[in-house]
Order: structure tokens, then C-alpha cells, then sequence
């Protein structure tokens, strides 16, 4: 269990490095950079945007 938390977290720190180079590129188009800061507040959100009564999605959102 311990292993795979840190497999995990590993990953999540490589993918937020990726995220934030990829916001600061230039050569990045205005709309996947809107699409970075999207994904990266509803991560941070502490609101469920997605509610539970919805089939599928609103379980796998949580």
C-alpha cells in the first residue's frame, strides 16, 4: 500500500511539473492554457461540480 502511494504521488508530482511548463510555454495556444487552469482548479475545488445522481460520472468524479 505504502508503495503504491508513493508510485502515485511520484506520478502527480511529474504531471504538475509537465502542467506548469506547459502553461508557461510560448508556444502553447491561449485555449490549452485555459484548459491547464481549468483542470487545475476543479482538482483544487473543494466543491463537487458533478453531482452524485448523475450515473456514471458523478461517482467517478468523486
Amino acid at each position: 500500500m505504502r508503495q503504491q502511494v508513493k508510485i502515485w504521488m511520484r506520478a502527480l508530482k511529474r504531471q504538475t511539473c509537465a502542467l506548469y511548463l506547459a502553461s508557461r510555454h510560448a508556444g502553447v495556444s491561449p485555449l490549452a492554457k485555459l484548459l491547464i487552469v481549468a483542470m487545475i482548479a476543479y482538482v483544487l475545488s473543494p466543491i463537487d461540480l458533478i453531482p452524485d445522481f448523475i450515473p456514471v460520472i458523478g461517482y467517478l468524479d468523486d
